[in-house]
């Protein structure tokens, strides 16, 4: 018996028969709502984005994108959920920094994330900043460098989960500075931003859209952020690599969905998204949540955001099996 995915599978690889059912699967779709999968749990910066632009892609095709939180392994749960899947367009995946990291960070993965997964559209690219709790003196990098090497043993590094690029950021900090901070993982931006107002934990590189309300609020401070040059939503708060010479880290996000999914539909979604892209409310919003729309080539980012991050793995001396 042939499955729908199997269909789908062979249509994919054979140029001769893909065109008339696949255009026609697009011209349909979506017949029914569309799951896109968040490897995060509910609050953190890949929830935020998913459910900003998935209530605005409802509203324009007429179907619902919902939102399905599998965190967990770094983001690999979902990923491999998102892998397996029929590639019939109803189950997308929110791509994030982890995606790019995970492959050199991981040894046993069960896909290769630049072969299993087919680029849609990007959204937006920003900076992580270097932000710290009330109780921690340092209000400049070189005064955190000062504290830290003062304090040894005793400053706790807060990210959103091993492999991520709030995680990664920090081991880059301490590689190309000296200085020891303890990593504590947690299971998303949220429950690790909680620990940070609690002053469990004195200092994250967190994505910027998860934590810059806090910073704005007062209740955090932030002291620089992971770009090579200063955010125009953060003017005040100087790029790291101003006084850690070479530092630059930020973070790429956008949608994907599993190979074979038909190239109709992956059009369909990619024209939506740069519209809605381009439209001036969605626009300002994503740049009040830290990041410029980067609509396009997202295949071509994939892979440079591929590359990028496996030098930082290998300089960081990091492997998760």
């Amino acid at each position: 018996m042939i499955t729908r995915r199997t269909a789908l599978s062979l249509l994919a690889a054979s140029p001769l028969a893909v065109s008339p059912l696949s255009k026609a699967l697009a011209a349909d779709y979506p017949a029914h709502p569309v799951k896109w999968v968040v490897g995060y749990p509910p609050g953190g910066a890949t929830d935020i984005l998913a459910r900003l632009i998935g209530q605005r892609l409802s509203e324009k095709i007429g179907q619902q994108f919902v939102i399905e939180n599998k965190p967990g392994a770094g983001n690999n749960i979902a990923t491999e959920s998102v892998v397996n899947a029929e590639p019939d367009g109803y189950t997308l995946q929110l791509i994030n920094p982890a995606n790019f990291i995970n492959a050199s960070l991981y040894t046993n993965l069960k896909f290769n994330f630049v072969r299993d997964i087919a680029p849609i559209a990007s959204f937006q690219r920003v900076p992580n900043v270097m932000t710290v709790n009330k109780d921690v003196p340092a209000k400049t990098v070189a005064e955190f460098i000062e504290y830290v090497k003062a304090n040894p043993g005793k400053v706790n590094m807060a990210s959103s989960g091993n492999g991520t690029s709030v995680h990664l950021s920090g081991e880059m900090f301490m590689a190309l500075t000296g200085c020891k901070m303890q990593h504590v993982p947690y299971r998303g931006a949220a429950p690790a931003i909680t620990d940070m107002l609690g002053g469990q934990v004195q200092v994250i590189f967190d994505n910027m859209p998860s934590i810059i309300q806090h910073i704005r609020s007062g209740s955090l401070r932030a002291i620089g952020v992971t770009t090579a040059e200063r955010s125009p939503q953060l003017p005040d708060v100087p790029a790291i690599g101003e006084t850690v010479k070479g530092y630059e880290a930020s973070a790429l996000f956008g949608m994907g969905a599993p190979k074979n999914t038909p190239k109709e539909i992956i059009a369909k979604l990619n024209g939506e998204i740069n519209t809605l892209m381009k439209e001036p409310d969605m626009t300002k919003r994503l740049v009040e949540l830290g990041g410029e729309p980067r609509p396009e080539a997202f295949g071509e980012e994939i892979k440079a955001e591929t590359e990028k991050w496996k030098k930082v793995v290998e300089f960081a001396g990091l492997k998760i099996e």
